[in-house]
C-alpha cells in the first residue's frame, strides 16, 4: 500500500491489488466516514469491556431536567460509573452499575427493536443504530449515541439544548 500525505493531513490510498482509490481522514474515532471503500465493520468488538467514568459534563442540568432528586443528582456527581459490555456481532449487552450497585441491562441487535429500561425502571421499545461508527438510540426522553474517540468511551446524551457527556476509560 502507497500513501501520500496531501493538505491537512488528507490522505491518499491506493491499494496496489484493487487499483482503486479511497480518500481517507485520519482520526483517533471510531466515527470515520470514507468516500468510496465498500462498508465494513471497523467497530468490531471496540465497545467491548469494562469501562469507568473518567469525566461528565452537563451532569447536574441533564438529571434536572429528567426530574432526578436533588439528593440522588448530589450522591451520583463524582460516582464512577462502571459500564459493562459484551459484543457478538451485532448483539450487544450494556450493563450501567450506579451508586448503591443498581443495575441496568440493555440487551439489543443493531437495527432490531427490542425493550429497554431506564435506570429508574422506566420500560420502553427502541432500535438501536450504528451510524457512522457511533451506537444511537432515542430513550423516552432524550437522545444518547456511544462512540469510540481516542480509545475512550464517548456517551453523550441530549435532551434539547441540555447535553450530559461522559467519558471513560478501559478497564
Amino acid at each position: 500500500m502507497q500513501m501520500r500525505e496531501v493538505a491537512r493531513g488528507v490522505q491518499y490510498i491506493n491499494r496496489e491489488q484493487t487499483q482503486s482509490q479511497y480518500l481517507a481522514f485520519p482520526s483517533a474515532c471510531l466515527s470515520i466516514s470514507a468516500l468510496t471503500p465498500p462498508p465494513t465493520n471497523t467497530t468490531k468488538m471496540a465497545f467491548a469491556g469494562r469501562w469507568e467514568t473518567e469525566t461528565q459534563e452537563g451532569y447536574d442540568a441533564f438529571c434536572k431536567l429528567l426530574g432526578i432528586p436533588d439528593d440522588i443528582i448530589e450522591k451520583g456527581r463524582d460516582y464512577k460509573l462502571i459500564t459493562e459490555v459484551t459484543e457478538d456481532g451485532n448483539t450487544f449487552s450494556w450493563t450501567q452499575i450506579y451508586p448503591t450497585n443498581a443495575k441496568v441491562t440493555n440487551n439489543f441487535t443493531i437495527g432490531k427493536e427490542c425493550d429497554m429500561e431506564t435506570i429508574g425502571g422506566k420500560k420502553f421499545k427502541a432500535t438501536v443504530q450504528m451510524e457512522g461508527g457511533k451506537l444511537s438510540v432515542a430513550f423516552p426522553n432524550y437522545h444518547h449515541t456511544s462512540e469510540i474517540c481516542g480509545g475512550k468511551l464517548i456517551e453523550t446524551s441530549k435532551a434539547g439544548s441540555v447535553v450530559l457527556k461522559r467519558t471513560s476509560k478501559k478497564l
